[in-house]
């Protein structure tokens, strides 16, 4: 559900600036950029940082755990069903790897948040399953080929998403190391899970996803619950996993959350570009900020995140060096400067100079 142009400013004090205007989107400009907090100038210091390494290297991680993670046994049929959402080539996997860059942040080894970032992959997989059934988005592919549905049928589709929520917390359980995490630290990542997947998160902003016909009052809510709240899980459970403090939790949960809709923010935006405006909000959706406010809201709601999501982030800054994965998130969400996954932007390789 969740689903993360360089539009550059002349402002020393942040790197993009969204023209409040022109629906003209422009993507790419800049191979080689710098990522700024909202620090006063004299509390900066800057630090490269190259996110594609780091992600990319995560993902071949990931990949390779879930694969471990969800052997063939029997009955086949639902395992083989499983493995094709979960190790979908090209999957981006940015729930697991937000939650690892949460968890690094504070000192702690990856090897911690390795089964709760695998976790948040089964749980991301089993909505999107979900998400694409008939009787749902009615979606025939997903990341580029036949969603789950259109290969195994319906029934199969809905018992291999029902089968990924449980493993996920079984997962989580059963493979965190305790001499690293604490069991009272695992509970609670397993009550976050379910807060994010249940009535109050996921199923909640999907439901009114379905109900919603272009009500301005809901459609924030619904982006926020349907595409924030993965991400908003993700970072948390890294920080508890970590042993972060409360307050600390709280500044992840907001940022974690504001860069999920950011992602979608700026996903809609770019779509909408690919046509004619007014056409594209008819195709959108009704639950799309693009398809219901418009280009030009949407790119002053893009901007107003990803300020949001860096504000929360300089609380981070004693923290040094290990924070400028969660603040090069923030630009690639806007900037898209490389690819990751299946997506479909093609640009040039680039470091992010990150100034803490």
């Amino acid at each position: 559900m969740m689903a993360f142009s360089s539009l550059i400013s002349s402002s020393s004090t942040h790197l993009y600036s969204f023209p409040k205007r022109t629906p003209n989107l422009q993507l790419h400009q800049k191979p080689h950029f710098i990522c700024y907090s909202s620090l006063p100038i004299s509390q900066k210091t800057q630090t490269q940082f190259d996110l594609r390494t780091y992600w990319t290297t995560l993902i071949d991680e990931i990949n390779h755990k879930l694969d471990e993670a969800i052997p063939v046994q029997y009955p086949n049929h639902i395992y083989e069903a499983m493995r094709y959402s979960v190790l979908a080539e090209g999957a981006k996997r940015a729930p697991p790897v937000m939650c690892v860059a949460s968890c690094e942040l504070f000192g702690v080894q990856r090897s911690a948040a390795f089964p709760t970032a695998c976790a948040l992959e089964m749980v991301h997989a089993a909505s999107l399953i979900h998400d694409d059934l008939p009787c749902m988005d009615d979606d025939l592919s997903r990341r580029g080929r036949p969603s789950n549905h259109a290969v195994f049928g319906v029934d199969m589709a809905i018992l291999a998403g029902d089968a990924l929520f449980p493993l996920g917390f079984q997962h989580i359980v059963s493979n965190t190391p305790t001499e690293l995490v604490p069991p009272s630290r695992i509970l609670k990542v397993i009550a976050e899970f379910a807060r994010a997947v249940g009535s109050t998160g996921m199923a909640a902003g999907k439901l009114l996803d379905l109900a919603n016909g272009g009500n301005e009052t809901a459609v924030e809510f619904v982006q926020e619950k349907k595409f924030g709240e993965m991400s908003e899980c993700s970072a948390v459970c890294g920080g508890l996993l970590a042993g972060a403090k409360d307050d600390e939790v709280e500044r992840l949960r907001r940022y974690g959350r504001a860069v999920g809709v950011l992602y979608q923010v700026v996903d809609d935006i770019i779509e909408a570009n690919k046509v004619d405006e007014e056409k594209e909000k008819k195709k959108m959706g009704k639950s799309s900020y693009v398809g219901v406010f418009g280009v030009s809201r949407a790119l002053e709601m893009a901007e107003n995140l990803r300020v949001k999501a860096k504000k929360e982030l300089d609380g981070f800054h004693k923290y040094g060096d290990r924070v400028a994965p969660l603040y090069s998130f923030v630009d690639y969400a806007i900037d898209r400067s490389f690819v990751i996954g299946s997506e479909t932007v093609a640009v040039d390789k680039a470091d992010y100079v990150v100034t803490l």
